[in-house]
């Protein structure tokens, strides 16, 4: 029970302020009786900001800046491989890649950089998912949006009771080398060149469907006006556009502000939240309307996950 708890972040510089948050969160409510060790994956990250990052260290929580040094060539910045259809990130696509490059374990957890911790994360970690690829939630955030449902179906070929939001994983690495799954992402990706509107998420639900274990809500709480607060949570996520550091009133916030005061970038974060002019708030606007158009015109495509999985070509491993 005493091994070594892996966590996977990918980010770039100017997220650093909100992995701060996050990892401070990780340490507040971390067990002293356990190890973890933080790899922040990354492209850029500035030597100050990585020093400041490790400052949050513990005596049993270590955190190990990562550069990303893989060829990434074949992810180009096309619409079909933006987050949130606004801007492009090569980070999104870093967790794809964990297994391969940490092969000294067997298992381990990847999660986004906008979430805070309100529990142990060993308590994730000790969850048995037996033969499955990967641990995940039910992305709860599309549900009530009828033409994304139509998308994940129609377009990715997942049912929306099974359709995972890929921000929190429990990750089988072994299964996942096993079965090598960057090569067959990287084979889908350069074959095919999927149009996607969640680019990494959309490729691990459509490969690995069938082999998920679908965790408890509460690992992936999302603030979502239509569903009301739960009771417990494990682990908050500030998905798509309801970020604290953005809006006022997000379901959830106040938990973020609790260990942003704590993160060593608390000036900044307040800096970023009084400069988020409307102009930026429309922008977020406009940019979901675009998600929703985008998720019904590519389900009428010829080349989607679905389509080519009924003609037989191998999606799923």
């Amino acid at each position: 029970m005493n091994r070594e708890i892996p966590i996977f972040f990918t980010i770039d510089n100017s997220y650093a302020p909100f992995l701060a948050t996050a990892l401070n969160s990780a340490i507040k409510n971390a067990s002293e009786e356990r190890q973890y060790h933080a790899f922040v994956l990354h492209r850029e990250l500035s030597e100050e900001n990585a020093v400041r990052l490790k400052a949050l260290e513990t005596d049993n929580f270590t955190i190990e800046p990562v550069p990303m040094k893989a060829n990434f060539d074949a992810l180009d910045d096309r619409l079909s491989n933006r987050l949130r259809c606004d801007y492009f990130t090569l980070t999104i696509y870093f967790r794809l890649f964990i297994p391969d490059m940490f092969l000294q374990y067997d298992k381990g957890i990847y999660v986004d950089s906008d979430v805070v911790f309100t529990s142990d994360i060993a308590k994730l970690f000790d969850i048995e998912i037996g033969d499955n690829l990967i641990g995940a939630c039910n992305d709860l955030s599309i549900a009530d949006i009828p033409p994304l449902v139509s998308y994940t179906e129609n377009a990715v070929g997942v049912k929306k009771q099974e359709y995972i939001n890929s921000g929190v994983l429990l990750m089988n690495l072994k299964a996942m080398r096993k079965c090598d799954l960057e090569g067959h992402f990287l084979n889908l990706l350069n074959t095919y060149h999927f149009d996607t509107i969640a680019p990494d998420q959309d490729y691990l639900n459509a490969i690995c469907n069938g082999r998920i274990y679908y965790l408890n809500e509460s690992w992936n709480a999302m603030p979502n006006d239509a569903r009301p607060t739960l009771a417990h949570t494990d682990l908050i996520h500030y998905n798509l556009f309801s970020k604290p550091w953005c809006y006022d009133d997000v379901q959830y916030g106040d938990e973020f502000w609790k260990y942003a005061q704590e993160s060593g970038f608390i000036d900044e974060i307040k800096a970023y939240k009084a400069n988020y002019s409307d102009e930026k708030k429309k922008a977020d606007s406009d940019c979901l309307e675009l998600l929703i158009r985008r998720g019904t015109e590519i389900s009428e495509t010829e080349v989607t996950f679905k389509k080519l999985y009924q003609k037989g070509v191998k999606i799923r491993l």
